[in-house]
């Protein structure tokens, strides 16, 4: 959008963009240019300061409310400085004095474009997905196969094992499923195997009557019947001691258990959803997991790839986080630069999905302007990168 009160100035800029393939709304009053702004899907504002109607610095509060917030360059024909500091206080992208020469506009447009692309591609979603993919981030390919592998499993209550390194979002992936299929509205109740002390496991599953054992002053409800017509989660599965996966696995075939100190059967409906990141077929091979729950387990494999292998999500992952820690923190976040993503992108992210999130998190808590730049991030991003 030109606003731009004088016709030949207007007809100059005008043609010059033309040549560029820009497709140009052309505004004469500040009016006009405010109506504009709500109809019109602008994506650059060329801004003139003096208008018959008002001052064109008064239009970037305006430009500040939109959602796409569109980036503005204002032109003028004053040398005032305290005007260009007081717009880019306010918001603009730039500053032009009258008469310029194209090569400096052109100059301003390309980093306004810049700016342009980079909000659509750190767009939380993409509207094409957004219906149901509430919480699942990622569009590429790799990550498109898995959640149509997961929506089809979302449909019964079969056992699934989800395979992928830590911190690729196994749990998110479950989470899905859960929220897809005919067990939504009841119970997901997920535990990491890896934090729960071997001692205490037979208890932590299947619960324990009181007078069980020294400690048991009341009854206790286990995962699997807090979990009743619901879905149990079980992380790191490869963490669970072998004494206990017998018992798991016959509480999954039987549809009951007995609780620790306990003389009544438990008739449970739940649907086992279970996640490793090391290779349990390996595990089986080598005595450390026991293989007919192993094939209990693997009815369906789900297998989340690592980060490092669809790096074209990055943008998405980090437009969600960006708004995630907006909210957590208290911030007004809005953009992150080329610089800062293009690092980003170049990391191989050992740690996957997590490692990104606290990256993210780490810098926004660092960063005392509107937009995350190389310098907030972990200098391990790009120093490795």
């Amino acid at each position: 959008m030109i606003v731009e009160d004088e016709e030949n100035a207007r007809k100059t800029i005008s043609e010059f963009l033309l040549t560029k393939n820009y497709e140009l709304v052309l505004c004469e009053t500040f009016q006009k240019a405010r109506a504009c702004l709500k109809t019109e899907p602008i994506d650059i504002v060329l801004l003139d300061v003096f208008l018959p109607d008002g001052n064109g610095t008064d239009l970037l509060y305006d430009i500040a409310q939109l959602p796409y917030r569109p980036p503005c360059i204002l032109l003028t024909a004053s040398d005032d400085i305290q005007i260009a500091v007081d717009a880019m206080r306010n918001g603009a992208l730039d500053f032009i004095s009258k008469p310029f020469e194209f090569s400096r506009l052109q100059q301003a447009l390309q980093k306004a474009e810049e700016i342009v692309l980079l909000r659509r591609e750190v767009a939380q979603y993409r509207k094409a997905q957004q219906e149901d993919l509430k919480f699942i981030l990622g569009s590429s390919p790799e990550f498109n196969q898995v959640i149509n592998q997961a929506k089809r499993t979302a449909k019964t209550s079969i056992s699934v094992l989800i395979t992928g390194e830590s911190g690729s979002g196994k749990e998110i992936v479950a989470k899905y499923i859960h929220a897809q299929g005919p067990r939504a509205a009841n119970p997901f109740i997920g535990v990491n195997c890896a934090a729960i002390q071997p001692t205490i496991f037979e208890s932590e599953l299947f619960g324990h009557d009181e007078g069980a054992f020294t400690s048991a002053n009341k009854r206790k409800l286990g995962l699997m019947e807090q979990a009743d017509g619901g879905i149990l989660f079980l992380d790191e599965i490869s963490s669970m001691p072998l004494d206990i996966q017998v018992k798991l696995l016959r509480a999954i075939e039987e549809k009951a258990f007995f609780r620790v100190g306990g003389a009544k059967l438990i008739k449970v409906d739940v649907q086992i959803l279970a996640a490793s990141n090391r290779d349990l077929k390996k595990m089986v091979a080598e005595g450390e997991f026991r293989q007919d729950l192993f094939y209990r387990l693997n009815v369906v494999d789900i297998h989340v790839p690592n980060l490092r292998d669809r790096k074209e999500d990055i943008p998405e992952l980090v437009g969600y986080f960006i708004r995630k820690f907006n909210m957590q923190m208290g911030l007004n976040i809005i953009d992150i630069s080329p610089m800062a993503m293009d690092a980003l992108k170049s990391y191989n992210w050992p740690g996957n999905i997590r490692e990104l999130s606290n990256a993210i998190e780490r810098a926004m808590l660092f960063c005392d302007d509107p937009v995350l730049d190389l310098g907030h991030l972990p200098g391990y991003v790009f120093q490795d990168s």
